[in-house]
């Protein structure tokens, strides 16, 4: 399996699991503060390989 179709299947489950983690809502329209801590970390991670990774853009 190549590096890029790699890149796009992590994209794609970090991307689920940050936008869930973040819009998450219960009954009571409360957000939980493991799924928001768990999506926070997930956005960090899609944003970290699509900005290094597939766009190429190196920081340091």
């Amino acid at each position: 399996m190549d590096e890029t179709l790699k890149n796009i299947i992590f994209l794609a489950i970090t991307g689920f699991v940050a936008y869930h983690g973040l819009t998450y809502r219960d009954e009571e329209g409360e957000s939980d503060f493991v799924r928001l801590l768990f999506g926070c970390i997930a956005l960090l991670f899609f944003l970290r390989v699509f900005i290094v990774d597939v766009l190429g853009i190196e920081i340091f």
